[in-house]
């Protein structure tokens, strides 16, 4: 018998279900019936808040659990479509073989891990080209069932995208596809991806740029965003926020750098 499963979220993102059992934020004055409540909490700056909306929903009903990215202690198993992140949305493995020193991923999910393949047009994988070839071979096998435009938020490591990996993507029709350069030596890493993925235009192909991290000034932080621009990428600027609870509270300065440096109508207009 299936249990209806109400879930709880302390913020929205791009990525929140919107179905009517899912909810951000306090009990509603109009509740619907359920078997048990589920607090998700993705981000360590919300665990607090997540607890405090544990307590609340406690309050209406007998079962109500708290977990998620920033809760778990055990790494996350199979993926189901729809639960915790919007219809469109897959994952098709956990982990990362890499060590960054400002993510997550390695200590909550380890190594990669390859998962069963559930259909969907937004990839959230954390590095998909690190699994196997066969894997990410029935990966895009499916995204070309799709009939959508197929977009990669999870991000792709410049690395190790080989000459077969970029014909992959080539066949399908891309909305977005996310690399990453957080540091000043992975922009050289960037330029045969751009080679490779040449028949993309600017506003398919995003980088994810972290921002000052490990003492990094405002202006080194422009030189690195203007250099990935220039490279033909456009840039998505991510503040540095340290895996812990205690979130940075970030001046206008670098707030505003953040905030151009993410938006495309922004950069675009700049760079007319």
């Amino acid at each position: 018998m299936n249990r209806r499963i109400l879930r709880v979220f302390p913020r929205r993102t791009s990525i929140t279900p919107t179905d009517t059992l899912a909810f951000v934020g306090d009990p509603p004055l109009w509740r619907p019936e359920a078997d048990e409540v589920h607090v998700s909490v993705t981000f360590t700056w919300d665990v607090e808040e997540g607890h405090r909306l544990r307590d609340a929903w406690a309050q209406y009903y007998p079962v109500v659990k708290i977990g998620g990215p920033a809760i778990d202690e055990n790494p996350p198993g199979e993926f189901v479509p729809g639960m915790y992140v919007r219809p469109g949305v897959t994952f098709t493995s956990r982990g990362c073989p890499r060590h960054c020193p400002w993510c997550l991923v390695p200590k909550r999910e380890g190594g990669i891990q390859e998962i069963a393949i559930m259909p969907g047009w937004i990839v959230q994988d954390n590095n998909l080209l690190a699994t196997s070839h066969k894997h990410q071979s029935k990966v895009f096998e499916m995204l070309r069932s799709q009939h959508r435009a197929v977009s990669f938020p999870g991000g792709l490591d410049s690395r190790l995208l080989t000459d077969w990996a970029a014909d992959q993507l080539l066949m399908l029709k891309i909305g977005q596809v996310f690399f990453a350069a957080d540091s000043k030596t992975a922009i050289d890493n960037l330029r045969p991806v751009r080679d490779k993925l040449s028949p993309l235009r600017r506003r398919q192909l995003r980088c994810y740029v972290l921002i000052g991290f490990h003492g990094e000034t405002p202006d080194e932080a422009i030189l690195r965003l203007r250099r990935i621009w220039d490279m033909g990428f456009m840039p998505f600027a991510q503040l540095y926020q340290p895996v812990s609870k205690q979130r940075i509270l970030y001046d206008t300065c670098w707030r505003g750098i953040a905030r151009r440096w993410s938006r495309p109508a922004i950069m675009m207009a700049q760079h007319k």
